[in-house]
């Protein structure tokens, strides 16, 4: 009846397993403990359950992330501790299966339910009010796909308590994924929370394409979406593209493991390479899919606080575009030695150097859009001065790596493990922390610390060069990366070091959070009145902090690339109507709770082949999606009152502030300059001379 699923599933060799399911099983039953004691499941229902509002979407999404940001952050500190206590005469204190366990979890951990995650709740928070749109094209399934990111979180956390986690790496390669070589449940595991994880992906991907494409405000074409923008519409072609082909691989493995076929066995016509080939046909444009989101919160990031519009706007749309197309050229080179001819190694060695191209395109658009500009050091710009720096060194490591000889013998060493962190760290991490401080007030209604911000970022960036430069130097002394132990006494004191860094890093998470609490708990004295508490350029500027559930009273008209600075100058920003309208917005539904605890359900029984509960669940989620069909009520109306009392006090806080005076002297700082110092009208711009 129960499958595969036997009380020897719950025993645990490991004292630090069974530790860390006390914390795990003990944290979440105080947290009931104290939702039931306050009595807040009601409102958590009406207001986070069952909502579709995009904004609160996102906030779940950063939620999940900030989850496994420790999660994750803990093995990869379990990592670094044993490799520094471990060497010549030691052995450390984990057993070679844990260790295995430890970096598989964190690589998967890190990109699929902290980075993803993290990019697609600022998505969620910003490109509806950045295009001037109520909502995203499809609320409902939106709501779907953030639950079932969760659901695919909860499969990694409960194979602490029940069976383990996968030995096999984050890429699962065959044969070590395979059922000879991992015949127990962790592969499993994992391939369920990456497919349903990836399958959420792939919604949000197909919403984020149609809303870029067909809810921007009237007058914003192309050319005049902010980059944020263009860069998550490139991004979310990406996963429309690549994510099919994971999604493929880990279907094709699930069979070979459960059912007895051999797609990827080398018996029976299968090709341990087509996986291989699926898996980074998919993992590499997720590098791009990753670090072009980070790119773009820079973009925003730097016009903002150096009060410029950005130089070689149309440059670095076309380098977007270009990466993202190049970025399904480059494959190959995860594999340089798994026996391909020297003229296919050479072709994609070129295309690898190529891409490189487009990426300093960007920087040099940053740095010229810093240049004479009036620099206000914020905890996003400070982000962003870390990225440009420790990003560079990352890249040409890169192109290092992207020559087949030297790729040959560095591959499977330490040296690639530091350039794949020194690029998506600050690529991706220093870019969303950075989006995370920039765009919190607009959300929340207060402002983060900025004494703690700082205290984080230097944690991470002095942790990240103490921990990941000994990685190079290790991996040119030849260290491999993986190793649980070791006999070389030269490497030690570099794993030391590097163990350091680990530290360090950790000091700068437990500020980022450090800095969530006291921001809470200050949050009358750093309260965002205004909605605009940046001097920000784009429409998200425009309109209340937190925003409305129909985030605009009156849909914009957009006349300029940074449309609400040319509102501003032009002394047209907060107009109002002569009238206001009822306003039509989806209701909240169960629906997506209800598909994504069946999903949970569902790979947990696939995972331990309870065949009747897993086809029951497949029958429930149909069932649920009928039901749903035959429901008709699925909007309701805001009525124009009410929107107008919402835009009254908010007039009256804007007057309260000074705004509109102060709008007056805005011609006199922040925009493109004649040579006489004069703002130049965006219908003559494009005649005037003036570059962007």
């Amino acid at each position: 009846m129960f499958g595969k699923l036997t009380l020897d599933a719950f025993h645990h060799s490991s004292m630090i397993i069974v530790f860390a399911n006390v914390i795990m099983i003990g944290t979440g039953l105080a947290v009931v403990a104290a939702l039931t004691y306050y009595r807040k499941w009601g409102y958590l229902y009406r207001e986070w359950f069952t909502t579709v509002d995009h904004k609160k979407i996102g906030v779940i999404y950063i939620v999940i992330a900030l989850i496994f940001l420790l999660r994750g952050f803990i093995d990869a500190a379990m990592v670094r501790a044993q490799q520094a206590s471990a060497g010549p005469g030691m052995d450390g204190y984990l057993e070679a299966a844990h260790f295995a366990e430890l970096f598989t979890g964190h690589g998967t951990m890190m990109i699929f339910f902290m980075a993803m995650p993290f990019l697609v709740g600022l998505m969620n928070i910003a490109i509806p009010l950045q295009i001037g749109a109520r909502d995203v094209s499809f609320p409902l399934l939106n709501a779907i796909s953030v639950w079932l990111t969760a659901a695919a979180g909860a499969l990694v956390m409960i194979s602490l308590l029940v069976g383990s986690f996968s030995e096999a790496g984050w890429s699962g390669y065959t044969p070590f994924s395979g059922l000879a070589h991992s015949p127990g449940p962790g592969v499993d595991y994992w391939i369920w929370a990456l497919q349903i994880s990836g399958i959420s992906t792939t919604l949000t991907g197909v919403n984020f394409v149609t809303t870029i494409l067909k809810k921007r405000a009237p007058g914003m074409t192309l050319m005049r979406m902010p980059m944020f923008t263009w860069t998550v519409l490139c991004t979310s072609i990406l996963i429309v593209v690549s994510f099919p082909a994971l999604t493929a691989a880990l279907a094709l493995l699930a069979l070979d493991r459960s059912v007895g076929t051999h797609f990827f066995t080398s018996i029976m016509g299968g090709d341990q390479m087509l996986y291989i080939n699926m898996f980074w046909l998919w993992g590499h444009p997720e590098v791009y899919i990753l670090v072009l989101p980070a790119f773009g919160i820079f973009s925003e990031v730097v016009t903002t606080y150096c009060n410029k519009r950005l130089f070689g706007y149309t440059s670095m749309v076309w380098a977007t575009m270009a990466i993202a197309f190049l970025s399904f050229g480059v494959w190959v080179h995860h594999f340089y030695t798994m026996g391909q001819d020297p003229l296919r190694n050479s072709i994609f060695g070129i295309a690898t150097m190529v891409i490189a191209i487009p990426t300093g395109v960007k920087i040099y658009d940053w740095i010229w859009t810093m240049f004479r500009g009036r620099i206000e050091y914020k905890l996003p710009m400070l982000w962003t001065l870390g990225f440009l720096i420790t990003f560079v060194m990352g890249g040409m490591s890169g192109v290092l790596l992207a020559i087949p000889g030297a790729d040959y013998k560095m591959h499977n060493s330490l040296f690639l493990v530091a350039h794949f962190h020194n690029v998506l760290i600050p690529g991706t991490m220093f870019g969303l922390l950075a989006g995370f401080y920039y765009w919190f007030p607009k959300v929340f209604g207060f402002r983060l610390d900025e004494k703690w911000g700082r205290h984080s970022f230097w944690g991470w960036l002095v942790g990240f060069y103490v921990a990941f430069v000994p990685l190079y130097m290790l991996g040119i002394m030849g260290m491999p990366r993986r190793m649980v132990t070791y006999d070389n006494p030269a490497w030690h004191f570099w794993l030391v070091i590097a163990a350091i860094g680990a530290i360090i890093v950790a000091y700068g998470i437990f500020a980022m959070f450090m800095q969530i609490y006291v921001s809470w708990r200050d949050r009358e004295k750093n309260a965002d009145l205004t909605g605009d508490p940046w001097g920000g350029r784009t429409l998200e500027w425009s309109i209340p902090s937190p925003p409305p559930e129909y985030n605009f009273a009156v849909v914009p008209e957009v006349r300029d690339r940074d449309a609400f600075m040319e509102m501003k100058v032009n002394d047209w920003a907060y107009q109002r109507p002569s009238a206001y309208e009822d306003i039509h917005m989806p209701k909240s539904t169960p629906l997506a709770i209800v598909i994504a605890a069946l999903s949970f359900v569902f790979g947990f029984a696939y995972v331990w082949h309870i065949w009747w509960l897993a086809g029951l669940c497949v029958l429930g989620t149909v069932a649920a999606v009928i039901v749903r069909s035959f429901n008709d009520e699925t909007e309701f109306v805001i009525p124009a009152a009410e929107v107008e009392a919402d835009e009254d006090a908010f007039h009256r806080r804007l007057q309260d502030a000074d705004v509109f005076e102060h709008m007056k002297d805005i011609k006199e700082y922040g925009d493109e300059r004649t040579p006489n110092g004069e703002f130049i009208e965006p219908t003559t711009r494009a005649t005037s001379g003036v570059p962007g």
